[in-house]
């Protein structure tokens, strides 16, 4: 009787519980799995066939990325403590080569990628990519760069649909 009411018990606790801190701090990067079909609205751009393959390595999440069947970059994704929803991101290209540090803030449904390209001699290049996600399969993105943080451009704009997803 007594492991009857431990059971019970367990299983009552169990499904009050908060979820796995793992599933709060990584659960919505799992958005990006699957094959994604890119549209950009610059004339003349061909669609891309993109194809996200992710996963949660330790205290990393990583997505490797392949477009139009080729290998690109291993997109890295480290929460920062005690700020839910933003992440440090950083791009590794096949030889190794790291991009500079970057941002990722997310709040909703609308995620916003930040980084910046120091040029020298005091002059900065700063990117900001945008997606906005209008349901589970669907991202209308902006890429735009400044010169000071403040004034954007925008040099880019498009729509991704998920064609398939490929499980965790």
């Amino acid at each position: 009787m007594r492991i009857v009411a431990l059971l019970v018990f367990a299983f009552i606790h169990s499904a009050g519980a908060a979820p796995p801190v793992t599933d709060a701090v990584y659960g919505p990067l799992w958005s990006y799995q699957g094959t994604w079909h890119v549209t950009s609205k610059n004339a003349g751009a061909k669609p891309d066939e993109l194809k996200n393959q992710c996963a949660l390595v330790g205290k990393y999440f990583v997505c490797q990325q392949t477009i139009n069947g080729q290998v690109g970059d291993l997109l890295i994704f480290i929460p920062v403590p005690n700020n839910a929803g933003h992440y440090h991101t950083q791009n590794v290209n096949l030889q190794g080569r790291a991009s500079g540090v970057g941002d990722l803030e997310i709040s909703g449904d609308r995620w916003v990628y930040s980084s910046r390209w120091d040029q020298g001699g005091g002059k900065a290049t700063y990117y900001r990519t945008t997606n906005v996600f209008t349901g589970k399969s669907r991202i209308q993105y902006e890429q735009s760069e400044s010169p000071n943080g403040k004034d954007w451009k925008v040099t880019n704009s498009g729509e991704e649909l998920r064609t398939s997803s490929l499980g965790r």
